[in-house]
């Protein structure tokens, strides 16, 4: 497979959610042609008509959802906030997007970012078809947002954790704790390439098994080591046992490369 041989070079991709660690790093990598990215003023998940316009005005051939209320502990906080947001506000995307395709007569791709909290968190190495049980408010958001994306014809939903390798702030982190978390830009790279291959589906994007300190070690040496009942003291959310994925889809279809 030759990269990008699948992608339409001219494609028209809204960026929703560009102000967001996500949305910044997708727009400073420079790898997406005609990116339209308006600030979360201009446009937003609960704006209707506008979104509309948008993908009618701009001719969207993709969009690449990135808004979300992200933060797990704003999610427990302020469950209300959450829903709307990260449910009602894909579900009014998703319904726009429809209208839009009438009106354009053609389909429009929605790239939607999910979460590996979408799993139960327990054992691990979690398939794309794996039971899902979340465990915590912002997993059931995200769950429940998947199902709206997935009533469209074109849908590619990314299932992920990932972290700033320049931005971690804390001390300490658990050694008891694992996932397939994986470095922003490297995220945003593969995204680019599911794009350019025109994969279509559900798709765990993430690196191989390991505990949350091994992870962030790389990054910061001064990182110190801890237990994962120390975290979930400190920051009274549910933190996950082991919520790693298994990334064998993604090996295979970049292996094809």
């Amino acid at each position: 497979m030759i990269f990008g041989v699948f992608l339409k070079k001219n494609n028209k991709i809204l960026l929703l959610g560009g102000s967001g660690n996500l949305g910044k790093a997708i727009i400073k990598s420079n790898l997406f042609d005609y990116l339209y990215f308006p600030s979360k003023k201009k446009l937003n998940l609960l704006d209707n008509p506008e979104i509309k316009k948008t993908l009618v005005s701009k001719k969207i051939d993709l969009v690449i959802n990135c808004a979300a209320v992200a933060k797990v502990i704003d999610c427990e906080k302020n469950p209300k906030m959450a829903f709307k947001i990260n449910i009602v506000g894909t579900e009014n995307l998703v319904s726009q997007i429809k209208q839009a395709e009438k009106n354009l007569r053609k389909k429009i791709k929605l790239i939607h970012l999910s979460s590996d909290a979408v799993y139960p968190g327990k054992k691990g190495n979690y398939k794309e078809n794996d039971r899902l049980l979340p465990y915590n408010n912002y997993g059931w958001t995200k769950l429940l947002s998947e199902m709206s994306v997935k009533t469209l014809k074109k849908y590619l939903i990314i299932r992920t954790k990932f972290f700033d390798k320049n931005k971690i702030k804390f001390k300490e982190s658990p050694v008891d704790s694992y996932s397939s978390r994986i470095e922003i830009r490297d995220l945003v790279s593969k995204i680019k390439y599911l794009l350019d291959i025109d994969f279509n589906g559900i798709i765990n994007i993430g690196n191989k098994r390991q505990s949350d300190f091994d992870a962030y070690k790389k990054y910061k040496k001064s990182l110190k080591p801890c237990k994962r009942k120390k975290i979930l003291k400190n920051l009274n959310v549910t933190l996950p046992i082991d919520c790693s994925m298994n990334i064998k889809l993604l090996k295979r279809l970049e292996a094809k490369r």
